[in-house]
């Protein structure tokens, strides 16, 4: 993932990928552009291309582009497809140097497990066997990673350990990992009730991103994220956020769809993305005049949401949320 791994100025993200060397990173780092700028057909295209190359670092990084972008498409059968690749790699198919291969090998599938919220392969390492063997972009991706899963175990106070150690390590920025991080940090902070610092971190992955039109990441942490993009950008970046739902919309219908037979989970799939955000707040307690405050409509409307939520999902009260929705 060279992109991942390139340090660049926000509004220099093309170029960054532009002025790579090595043909088989460069021809990664643009299927990486195009996710993250949210263009899924092209970067399935691109990372399609990749699947058989002869580097296996950069047959390893298209996988996960190309299982990603396939969810966002709606083609489930490809992603698992590039799921059961990575598998096999982590159980042991490398011929990388033994060491930095195995390390790759956990990068990607602790990756591809945690973001569908599937618990990890049982021939994935502990992560500090591979963690230094990382160069430093994905490193600090890879703490992303163990961040969200110490948020899915609802350890949202150790979660924002590991990001303020990530952020305040780092001698450049990888905006990339920064964005992710940022995310994440907003999730914890949503889950801790505290949204003016869940807005903070959001609103600062936002300019990281936003001049580059590094979107992805913010549609696909939608779910998560409590209403903070409807709070937050919809009003001051209006078309940015038709895109993100869009994005958003497109993407969980491919995650649930390889999550829930996966995992034998009920995540909703039928639930408009204001009802999703609504019913998630409500599973956490929050009182409707709560809900409506941060989001910016009236306790009545709240409640028409959630009636809506209920009757979709076949159910009578809050306590019967949870089975339905995101951790």
């Amino acid at each position: 993932m060279p992109l991942m791994n390139t340090p660049f100025v926000p509004g220099e993200c093309e170029r960054a990928v532009e002025g790579l060397d090595d043909p088989g990173m460069l021809a990664v780092a643009r299927a990486e552009y195009r996710y993250f700028s949210g263009s899924a057909e092209e970067a399935a295209r691109e990372a399609r291309k990749l699947l058989a190359h002869a580097d296996p670092a950069a047959r390893l990084s298209a996988c996960l582009i190309y299982a990603y972008a396939n969810l966002t498409l709606g083609q489930a059968a490809q992603s698992r497809m590039a799921l059961n690749e990575i598998h096999e790699a982590l159980q042991g198919r490398s011929d990388i140097s033994p060491a930095h291969g195995r390390a790759l090998n956990a990068f990607v599938g602790y990756t591809a497990a945690t973001l569908l919220h599937l618990p990890l392969p049982q021939e994935a390492p502990p992560m500090k066997e591979f963690l230094a063997l990382l160069p430093p972009g994905l490193r600090a991706f890879a703490l992303y990673v163990h961040a969200h899963r110490l948020y899915l175990d609802g350890d949202y106070a150790r979660s924002l350990g590991v990001i303020e150690a990530v952020l305040m390590g780092q001698a450049v920025t990888y905006p990339i990992p920064e964005i992710y991080l940022r995310l994440a940090a907003s999730m914890d902070y949503m889950a801790l009730r505290k949204p003016d610092e869940a807005r903070e971190q959001l609103l600062i992955a936002w300019h990281i991103a936003q001049p580059d039109g590094l979107v992805e990441a913010f549609g696909e942490h939608h779910g998560l994220l409590g209403g903070l993009l409807e709070a937050t950008l919809q009003q001051e970046w209006p078309d940015e956020f038709k895109q993100i739902i869009d994005l958003a919309y497109r993407f969980s219908d491919g995650w649930i769809a390889v999550h829930n037979p996966a995992t034998g989970d009920m995540v909703a799939d039928n639930l408009t993305t204001t009802e999703f955000v609504i019913s998630m707040l409500a599973a956490r307690d929050w009182s409707n005049k709560e809900i409506g405050a941060h989001l910016g409509i009236s306790s009545n409307t709240v409640k028409a949401h959630l009636n809506s939520a209920f009757h979709k999902l076949g159910i009578n009260a809050r306590k019967d949320l949870s089975q339905y929705l995101l951790r």
